[in-house]
Order: C-alpha cells, then sequence, then structure tokens
C-alpha cells in the first residue's frame, strides 16, 4: 500500500449542492482521512490522507461530484504522506 496525502481544490458550482457531505461518505467508503470545506472564493478544498489508488478514486468521484453540482475544474497537489487525521472531517 502506497500512502500519500493531495490537496484537492473542485471549481465550478460545487457549493449548496451536498458537495461536502458526497465527498465525506466516498472518503469514509473508501478509507481515507483528511477534510472537506467550502472556500471563501467558491471552491472546495480536500486534504486526503491514505492509499494513492483510493486517493484517485475519491478524485475520480469529485470530478463528477452529487447531483446538482458541475465540477469545472479539479486542482491536484500530491504531497508526502504524514498522518494528521484518523478520520474524515466536514469543515464547516
Amino acid at each position: 500500500m502506497a500512502l500519500y496525502a493531495a490537496r484537492v481544490f473542485v471549481l465550478g458550482k460545487v457549493q449548496d449542492v451536498s458537495f461536502r457531505s458526497f465527498t465525506k461518505k466516498n472518503a469514509d467508503l473508501l478509507g481515507l482521512n483528511g477534510f472537506v470545506k467550502n472556500t471563501s472564493d467558491g471552491r472546495v478544498e480536500a486534504l486526503i490522507e491514505g492509499d494513492k489508488d483510493q486517493i484517485e478514486t475519491l478524485i475520480e468521484a469529485m470530478r463528477i461530484g452529487p447531483d446538482g453540482a458541475s465540477v469545472r475544474r479539479v486542482d491536484i497537489e500530491w504531497q508526502p504522506y504524514s498522518p494528521v487525521f484518523n478520520d474524515f472531517k466536514v469543515i464547516y
């Protein structure tokens, strides 16, 4: 298992469409840790820790998003794994 961390920014119609709860649900199913939150500029930001393949699976789901979302761009910054989280949280 290759452990990584990824900081992900999702741009588009991603706020007020349950994007954060969608991301948390999928992260929990994949056994990933980290957080997801809205940013003041209208994006969604996530920091995801865990197995690289599982992170990539979550990012692919985030490229689509929940019903009502319209994702225009996903920016990913891969980072060294340094476990900070022991679960996946939605930050409000």
